[in-house]
């Protein structure tokens, strides 16, 4: 396997791994079907139904509880939305689900109320058993939320903070205030509320076992906690003012949300830069940078020179190019660990960083950062959500902060070498 071959493996990795959780659902339900069924070669077997006719008639209505019909929920959160957070959400299985029903609000389930909090996971399921209800599964959360749809939030795709009044104050509020807050099966406040126990277990960290999953809630993040897809996990003796209760009803989904996370180093630059991964970045570099090269000769095209792998955080991997297009400029041979190009005056070159999440074996383009007229390098701090890209310009050396937030690449202002009081000379720090 040539140098190539060996980058493109490493770059389909974190794909390979969001795959493997997506169909990690799927292989639970079929150990369970396997658990309960008929043994091999029986009449029962050419007599059942195949696993994905979930055929269902609707029942009668049930009071204060919406009838959530058969059908596909895509579970979790695809790669190409956002915001994403790849090591707690599936990247997009299909799951096929039957009927049930689900409170229209949290518990005690009356227009009007102030929900019931402060309740342990098993003081909840009493309260539905109470009634002859149970409590819900995670992802029977999630597909009442979708609605048939799939939207990422209960009322669409795109975030709106005042529909479900999510990132906002977390005083408790009646169920029904906010009036939009509905998805389309009809069930009302899954989020800018109170969080929701669930029977499922948390099984995304191994390094925290015994935790079970909330739902729904609220929090200063809103774009990301408001989403259908989000959830937590909470020891099931936790008692506090924000969780509550909602129940479901009828036969329980019984797939899980189970993940096999991987955390890699940070940051890695790559030893050999593969050729063809090269050109595919290069091609997704701004109008500017390659108008830039437009007058010169092919060889002041951009051209990645560098390449670098980041996983910010467990089941993400990012590869990262740095390159220049040069105008006018003959193409120079330079060995890898020289120093970064110094600006001159008269210097036309156009730089930058271009950070891509790879898909299959393309690569999508997720920022630009430019460096103006040195080539970019990198360097790590203390979060492995956070690097610092060095340029530079006519005034001299800058550094931008690059940082990774649920799947967007945030960009910080240029910072400048300053003097500081006791020490010697000019830095950043």
């Amino acid at each position: 396997m040539g140098p190539g071959e060996q980058r493109s493996v490493r770059a389909l990795r974190g794909e390979a791994l969001a795959a493997a959780a997506s169909l990690a659902v799927l292989l639970a339900a079929s150990a369970g079907c396997e658990r309960g069924g008929a043994s091999p070669g029986t009449d029962a077997d050419l007599d059942a139904a195949p696993p994905w006719d979930v055929g269902q008639a609707e029942p009668e209505p049930r009071p204060g509880m919406a009838w959530i019909p058969k059908g596909v929920l895509i579970a979790g959160t695809p790669p190409d939305r956002l915001p994403r957070i790849a090591d707690e959400e599936m990247a997009g299985a299909q799951v096929v689900m039957h009927g049930f029903y689900i409170d229209v609000f949290s518990y005690p389930n009356e227009v009007g109320a102030i929900p019931t909090t402060n309740v342990t996971q098993d003081e909840a399921r009493a309260l539905c058993e109470a009634q002859g209800k149970r409590l819900c599964t995670e992802l029977e959360i999630e597909r009442a939320c979708k609605g048939p749809a799939n939207t990422t939030y209960e009322y669409g795709d795109a975030y709106k903070a005042a529909v479900c009044a999510t990132g906002q104050s977390r005083v408790l509020t009646p169920n029904g205030v906010n009036a939009g807050c509905v998805s389309a099966f009809g069930v009302h406040d899954l989020h800018g509320g109170v969080w929701t126990w669930t029977s499922s277990q948390w099984q995304r960290d191994t390094s925290k076992p015994g935790l079970v999953t909330l739902r729904g809630g609220n929090g200063p993040s809103g774009e990301l906690v408001g989403r259908c897809a989000h959830g937590r996990g909470v020891k099931p003796d936790t008692r506090r003012p924000e969780v509550g209760v909602r129940c479901c009803a009828g036969e329980v989904n019984s797939f899980e949300v189970v993940l096999e996370v991987t955390r890699d180093r940070p940051l890695r630059l790559e030893p050999l830069v593969d050729p063809r991964a090269a050109a595919q970045l290069a091609e997704l570099a701004p109008e500017e940078a390659r108008a830039a090269a437009q007058a010169g000769s092919p060889e002041a095209a951009f051209k990645v020179e560098r390449m670098w792998t980041w996983h910010p955080r467990g089941n993400e991997e990012l590869v990262l190019g740095g390159g220049c297009a040069r105008p006018g400029a003959k193409e120079e041979a330079r060995g890898r660990g020289k120093r970064a190009k110094r600006a001159r005056p008269g210097d036309k070159a156009t730089c930058g960083l271009l950070v891509a999440r790879m898909r299959l074996s393309t690569p999508a383009l997720l920022a630009f950062v430019s460096t103006d007229l040195w080539e970019p390098t990198l360097g790590e701090t203390d979060s492995p959500r956070e690097l610092l890209l060095y340029g530079g310009d006519a005034l001299g050396v800058f550094r931008r902060r690059i940082t990774y937030e649920w799947g967007k690449i945030g960009v910080a202002d240029k910072e400048r070498k300053r003097r500081h009081k006791g020490r010697r000379g000019l830095s950043f720090d």
